[in-house]
């Protein structure tokens, strides 16, 4: 198994004890290996640095960890780089809900207004973040794991050499909720999700998403003639028998846009609030995790669950123990999906060995939801391209192509309060 050097940027957050646990649990496949915590919190990447040991001491991981808020030593002579960092924490975040909604417009992590601003902030990270590792682990593998991890890959594919692929479990979950959803047995689902990040399709090929070894999609069909009482759920199955195929949960945004506002504006918080809420009894768990003789991550406990960023380290895995694998990942098109750019960041299904991430060819996204996927690629590349060297003229043009903003004095509204509120965090040429 491979012995390699990993840093971790961003192993001082709430999911960062969970995404360690995740390395532990696949401590074979990584004996010997090293990780280095990063964070700009010393007083938190302490207490997650100080837990990882004594999980991985517990439980027998030939891991060594060890922790610093020097990135640039972090990333000395490291062979993979594992990102999932959010600059402003979930008050950012909270910003990212907040002032959108105020306008009517979908305030939400990764969609809108609100992901935008994400991703120029969470860019202006990265832009720094791969110049370090040009000079000091060049050739090293970014996996990146913060959102929008498509809008991220765009622009460190575009303006550097460092590889890049972008994660998320979205691919792998959306088929097996929606089967929940329906009342199927959710191990029974086989579907290749592809198309962009948190917009991926069931794609037709290879005789479109199965159940138990029929047609899914008629099987759907049936549950929603038969009555399903769920709103959410009669929403999401109605979208899939629509379209002819499973979408990503986020679609809600855009084919039930007035529905999901009015929720999203009767709510007395906002995603973000929800979370902060929660945070001290994750630190909190944590801390009492220290002293435990055998420390056990909580689900209810801890942030995301007990193992975290799973699809990361099982694509590290692939890549440093060649093992020829598919994964579902954010890489550069080169000509695999037809329907994209080959310069465009797809979500599809790749092969994972030790040459790298590589795009399974062969693939188109579904007619009925290409225009919608055109229109969002094409956002994809304005704010990438913005976030890493435009200024507000080229932020507003990618702002207003966003199809949940689309109109110019919206956009202008919105680029206004959102610059100001999240001035501490982007470059002066974004103001």
């Amino acid at each position: 198994m491979a012995s390699v050097k990993l840093a971790y940027i961003g192993g001082g957050s709430t999911r960062a004890p969970g995404t360690v646990a995740s390395f532990i649990r696949q401590a074979a496949n990584f004996a010997g290996s090293e990780i280095v915590l990063q964070d700009l919190d010393p007083e938190r990447l302490d207490l997650v640095c100080r837990l990882s040991k004594r999980m991985a001491q517990a439980q027998g991981a030939d891991l060594k960890i060890s922790a610093t808020t020097d990135r640039r030593a972090a990333l000395e002579g490291c062979d993979g780089v594992l990102s999932s960092y959010r600059p402003g924490g979930f008050e950012a975040r909270y910003q990212d809900e907040r002032i959108p909604l105020s306008h009517g417009a979908t305030g939400q992590e990764t969609q809108g207004a609100g992901g935008f601003f994400m991703a120029l902030r969470a860019i202006a990270v990265a832009k720094d973040l791969v110049a370090d590792m040009e000079a000091v682990c060049p050739n090293a593998t970014l996996f990146n794991y913060t959102n929008p991890v498509n809008i991220v890959a765009q622009a460190v594919a575009d303006h550097s050499p460092i590889r890049v692929v972008s994660l998320c479990e979205g691919p792998i979950v959306f088929p097996r909720e929606i089967a929940e959803l329906a009342g199927l047995d959710p191990a029974k689902v086989r579907a290749v999700m592809l198309g962009l990040n948190h917009a991926c399709w069931s794609a037709h090929e290879d005789g479109g998403p199965q159940y138990d070894g029929q047609a899914m999609i008629p099987l759907l069909a049936r549950k929603l003639a038969e009555g399903i009482q769920d709103e959410w759920a009669r929403r999401w199955i109605s979208l899939a028998v629509a379209m002819d195929s499973l979408p990503a949960s986020y679609m809600k945004y855009y084919y039930f846009e007035s529905e999901m506002l009015a929720e999203l504006r009767a709510k007395s918080t906002t995603r973000a609030q929800d979370i902060l809420a929660d945070v001290p009894s994750y630190w909190q768990h944590y801390r009492e995790q220290l002293d435990a003789p055998n420390p056990t991550l909580q689900p209810e406990l801890s942030r995301g669950g007990i193992f975290e960023l799973e699809v990361a380290v099982d694509v590290m895995d692939a890549v440093f123990n060649d093992k020829n694998e598919v994964w579902p990942t954010n890489v550069v098109n080169g000509g695999a999906i037809r329907d994209f750019a080959d310069s465009q960041v797809v979500e599809v299904p790749c092969i994972v060995n030790a040459q790298g991430v590589r795009p399974i060819s062969g693939y188109r996204v579904p007619a009925p939801v290409r225009g919608l996927l055109h229109a969002l690629g094409e956002y994809q590349q304005l704010a990438a391209d913005a976030a890493w060297n435009g200024g507000r003229r080229e932020a507003l043009r990618a702002l207003s192509a966003n199809p949940l903003v689309r109109t110019l004095p919206l956009a202008e509204a919105l680029y206004d309060e959102l610059s100001a509120a999240h001035r501490a965090h982007l470059p002066e040429r974004l103001w």
